[in-house]
């Protein structure tokens, strides 16, 4: 008996990209990811060591900067604190009188503000009516903003917690007031900065809205915080 063979015909084998819009698919999906982890990462790392943004709430430094303006801060100058620790990394240089700082509000760590530097570790700062003296001579102070018309200097009466007498600032401390003397809660009333509590120093604007008049005042964009 003839043997007879059956051939079955088989599926031709697939080509060798048939299942790649699959892996492709894939792939494309994780790259977005892993991109949008990285670029999440970086933001987190820059934000807590190197740059942060800020927005002033208060007339408080009027007319240096305003309601409404939008900051940046520079974190590394100082050393920037570790993320969930309280250590600091190097720091480029100390605090100087005459820096526009962020700290944390000494009677609630939870608030942040921001306050000029005037008078430093060691030195000594008294108040006498609309001037400050800090080791015996009067400040200069061409960006102070004052709701009277008084002289500054005199005699007058002073009644802050701080520096109506002269006053030693303490080491790692910093003295601190607001550009807009008589709307300012600051270093008379409640006392000293740590050092360790300052964020970094004011170094930009870089958008500016006023919220009353519901514009945008377009000539502080981009403007450089001395």
């Amino acid at each position: 008996m003839e043997e007879r063979k059956i051939e079955v015909e088989a599926h031709p084998p697939l080509p060798s990209d048939a299942v790649e819009p699959k892996r492709r698919r894939k792939s494309i999906v994780r790259e977005y990811a892993e991109a949008i982890a990285i670029a999440v990462l970086l933001a987190l790392v820059i934000r807590s060591l190197v740059v942060q943004a800020f927005t002033i709430p208060s007339g408080s430094m009027m007319d240096t900067l305003l309601v409404g303006d939008y900051i940046l801060v520079n974190k590394f100058l100082y050393g920037p604190e570790l993320p969930l620790t309280e250590l600091h990394l190097p720091a480029l240089r100390d605090p100087r009188r005459g820096d526009i700082i962020v700290f944390k509000y000494p009677q609630d760590e939870k608030r942040d503000f921001i306050k000029r530097i005037v008078a430093t570790p060691g030195e000594r700062v008294q108040i006498r009516g609309h001037q400050v003296l800090v080791n015996g001579k009067p400040l200069a102070e061409s960006y102070t903003k004052f709701a009277d018309s008084g002289v500054r200097g005199g005699e007058a009466y002073c009644g802050y917690a701080y520096g109506c007498e002269p006053t030693i600032v303490p080491p790692d401390s910093y003295f601190v007031m607001g550009d807009n003397r008589d709307n300012s809660q600051d270093s008379r009333y409640w006392g000293f900065v740590k050092r360790d509590k300052i964020k970094g120093k004011a170094f930009l604007i870089y958008w500016s809205w006023d919220g009353d008049r519901h514009w945008l005042r377009w000539w502080r964009l981009a403007n450089y915080i001395p």
